[in-house]
């Protein structure tokens, strides 16, 4: 989710995943029909991952049904200064070739005291383990409401871009794992797993059996502390440390009639177009379509 950069790769032991730390950003794209698909895994990992149905999303602490959509709100809180935030995510109904992969078009838009600071494409895969995995982003950035680039964009193989598992099948306490690895945007993320059976509520409504994952990036003081539900998936952003902290709560979850859902994906699709124009990378890709099935 949008909230903060994607997570992936396997739960993995504690000496496999050290090895998986110092080799990520190695991995290439697949080139696998869709039926057959894999990613291939990092240097040091068993198996690549199969992906023999992976649009269809049922993660349990990530699950993405078409036509959903997510609100939140809250504040960025940096130098002192606290200013609105609110983040609104919403599973399009896309679906785009990545390496072989079919993969879930997400759209996200980030406001700051109102105004569109951001809006991207997040591209998921699940596969057969369960495991959802992230496959690429494709970020504008705007000022004064005009569109100023995306020079965040990756794609999971193009340019050594290393991507992984964005939610475990099976998460447990104290595991560890690799978000991503993209050296050409300094993006190197790690999750570790906190607790497994909290109980949180949120405006949109209260929880049981929550997991809670630490996010944090090696070299920086930051944390994000995330907390997920089951058939909900992200109900609350909080922070530990950093110079810029990010706090948000679930607040709302719509499923879009048939008009909204059309109008959604009209505006992805013209940012998917207008990604071909802005950015080298994401011409590894095929153009996204409306999933049929």
């Amino acid at each position: 989710m949008p909230v903060s950069r994607p997570t992936w790769a396997l739960l993995l032991p504690t000496s496999l995943a050290a090895a998986l730390l110092a080799a990520c950003g190695t991995s290439s794209g697949s080139s696998a029909t869709a039926g057959q698909a894999s990613a291939p895994g990092p240097p040091g990992t068993a198996a690549a991952a199969r992906f023999s149905a992976p649009l269809r999303v049922n993660n349990r602490m990530f699950p993405l049904t078409p036509g959903t959509q997510y609100v939140y709100r809250g504040k960025i809180v940096e130098g002192g200064e606290s200013k609105a935030h609110s983040v609104v995510f919403t599973v399009t109904g896309l679906t785009k070739i990545v390496g072989g992969v079919p993969t879930v078009v997400a759209w996200d838009r980030d406001f700051l005291e109102g105004k569109l600071q951001e809006q991207e494409l997040a591209l998921f895969a699940q596969d057969d383990r369960g495991n959802l995995w992230n496959f690429g982003e494709y970020p504008e950035e705007y000022e004064n409401g005009k569109l100023t680039g995306a020079p965040s964009t990756w794609i999971r193989g193009a340019g050594g871009a290393y991507g992984g598992i964005h939610m475990p099948a099976h998460p447990d306490s104290g595991s560890q794992y690799v978000e991503g690895r993209v050296r050409a945007i300094q993006f190197y993320d790690i999750s570790r797993v906190i607790h497994t059976d909290q109980a949180t509520c949120v405006p949109f409504r209260c929880f049981r059996h929550v997991l809670v994952i630490d996010e944090r990036s090696p070299g920086e003081a930051g944390h994000q502390i995330k907390s997920y539900a089951p058939g909900v998936g992200l109900v609350r952003v909080g922070a530990r440390s950093g110079d810029s902290q990010e706090f948000l709560s679930l607040t709302r979850v719509r499923h879009l009639g048939s008009a909204e859902l059309a109008r959604v994906r009209a505006a992805a699709l013209a940012m998917d177009r207008r990604a071909y124009r802005i950015t080298k990378v994401y011409r590894v890709t095929q153009p996204a379509v409306a999933h049929r099935g």
